[in-house]
């Protein structure tokens, strides 16, 4: 059984006890956190389809950590300008775990 789910802007495919790494949720690190926007779920060759969303359906999830995911290199230059500008950026996640999908 899978479910298509949208969190926190994007889409992922999620299956029980999957972790997933999201951006940054505004909840504790333990805390469990529920989903409403199931957009398809799938169970034993059944599939279900909303138009957007399925009504009803929700996600359950856990939240396991809060981390920020590795550094990427912003560099700006100009040539024959003199112009370099070096910026580094580091995205904020959340760890999830799916505990269960309900139709």
């Amino acid at each position: 059984m899978y479910a298509i789910v949208t969190i926190a802007g994007q889409q992922f495919k999620v299956e029980k006890d999957r972790k997933v790494f999201v951006h940054r949720l505004d909840a504790e690190e333990g805390a469990s956190v529920e989903f409403n926007q199931v957009l398809l779920v799938e169970d034993g060759g059944s599939v279900k389809v909303g138009a957007p969303v399925l009504e009803g359906a929700k996600v359950t999830a856990k939240v396991l950590a809060h981390l920020k995911g590795e550094k990427v290199i912003v560099f700006k230059k100009k040539r024959r300008k003199g112009y370099k500008k070096k910026n580094g950026h580091r995205q904020s996640f959340s760890q999830i775990q799916i505990e269960g999908i309900q139709i």
